[in-house]
């Protein structure tokens, strides 16, 4: 029987626009994620760089872009996160113990902050137990170490815990340990269908 749940946050509460974010660095000249970029970006995910450095990273790839001009495009990634998610999600407060453990960095937490504003972000987060976001703690999925801190720290059983992941290099990670999963299609499927989808039985609630 599962007693708690961790969710993903990107395209599964919040809608991402991948394509839109690579089109505008792309008109900034940056037309190619190459190896050290992906480097870069794993820095800055778990924190090992700031947003300044990020961007001056990613600086000399473009067209002689500013670092806001670079930081806009970056953000062109954050979509909208539907009422409905969030209504969906105080229901389950009812029932279930609740995390949320995302690969994300400061500069799209900011930008999400300032677009939902801070009423809507308050209620989302008091949903859960604790957030954990990749650049704070250091590690970031598929690695087991993410998963382990939150089993470290909440004295969380695998086996009655579902997570829910739109990458499924992650939900693979997930359930080597021991974990219920859902890797739930974004653009196919809803994190509110969990219970339509029978990943958890409404009887359980």
């Amino acid at each position: 029987m599962i007693n708690t749940i961790i969710f993903d946050f990107g395209d599964v509460f919040l809608n991402k626009d991948s394509e839109a974010k690579d089109k505008a660095l792309a008109a900034l000249g940056l037309h190619d994620w190459n190896d050290d970029l992906e480097k870069l970006e794993k820095k800055l995910e778990t924190g090992k760089i700031d947003e300044e450095d990020f961007l001056k990273g990613l600086q000399p790839y473009t067209d002689n872009a500013s670092l806001q001009q670079i930081k806009d495009a970056w953000n062109r990634g954050i979509g909208d996160f539907p009422l409905y998610r969030l209504e969906f999600l105080q229901k389950l407060t009812e029932s279930y113990r609740l995390f949320l453990l995302s690969n994300t960095d400061p500069i799209h937490m900011e930008k999400f902050e300032q677009d939902a504003g801070a009423s809507f972000y308050s209620d989302f987060y008091q949903c859960f137990e604790r957030i954990y976001f990749s650049h704070e703690i250091g590690y970031r999925k598929p690695e087991a170490e993410a998963f382990n801190y939150l089993i470290n720290n909440h004295d969380i059983q695998p086996k009655r815990t579902l997570v829910v992941d739109d990458k499924k290099f992650n939900t693979d990670a997930a359930e080597a340990l021991g974990f219920q999963v859902w890797n739930l299609q974004a653009g196919e499927e809803d994190v509110v269908e969990l219970f339509d989808k029978k990943i958890i039985n409404q009887e359980e609630v």
